[in-house]
């Protein structure tokens, strides 16, 4: 496979100049504009590690004029609580929902840009999945990722993931109230 697309998590987007990332046939190139593609945005959290853990998933279409800023508006998010979890565990959960999601709304192409470096460099070959508890998640990561024709993960800093920060949140108090584990809403 070909070397991931490199980020550009501000600033403008190329329009018409196809960008290489990984794709499902070695060495192909595809414009984001061509096929439907989503940029995500993934965290997850722990509240002590391990503790209470979440996820938090924003998808936003890449043909939206902001679709790489921070704060643009999603098309479909995600807010989900998962017990006591440890935040790596949380996080790749996170990449995983969002994932089947994008799949299930008919993405071609994802741009994950994630805050966990730890993800972004595995996912990209870079670095060794060592914990046993992230091999299977990262295999099916992997998997997942396979399904698209095109995909790339950029590693973000933290203060450009607050909406996926947010949803984790909101999925953790939600539960502890005793509201409801999951909220995922979906373009109408």
């Amino acid at each position: 496979m070909g070397e991931p697309a490199p980020g550009h998590p501000t600033g403008p987007r190329p329009s018409t100049t196809p960008r290489p990332s990984h794709a499902a046939t070695a060495g192909a190139i595809t414009s984001a504009a061509a096929v439907r593609t989503f940029i995500i945005r993934t965290d997850g959290a722990a509240r002590g590690n391990p503790g209470p853990a979440s996820l938090g998933a924003v998808l936003i279409e890449y043909s939206s004029p902001d679709s790489r800023r921070p704060d643009a508006r999603p098309i479909a998010t995600v807010s989900e609580y998962l017990g006591v979890q440890t935040n790596n565990v949380a996080e790749y959960t996170g990449v995983l929902r969002a994932l089947a999601l994008a799949e299930e709304l008919g993405a071609q192409a994802v741009d994950l840009l994630l805050d966990s470096k730890l993800i972004v460099e595995q996912v990209n070959g870079r670095w060794k999945v060592k914990d046993a508890k992230m091999i299977p998640l990262h295999a099916e990561a992997k998997a997942r990722l396979a399904r698209f024709g095109r995909w790339s993960a950029t590693h973000v800093p933290r203060a450009q993931n607050k909406q996926a920060d947010a949803l984790c949140n909101q999925a953790i108090d939600r539960a502890l109230a005793g509201g409801d584990r999951v909220v995922v809403t979906r373009p109408r």
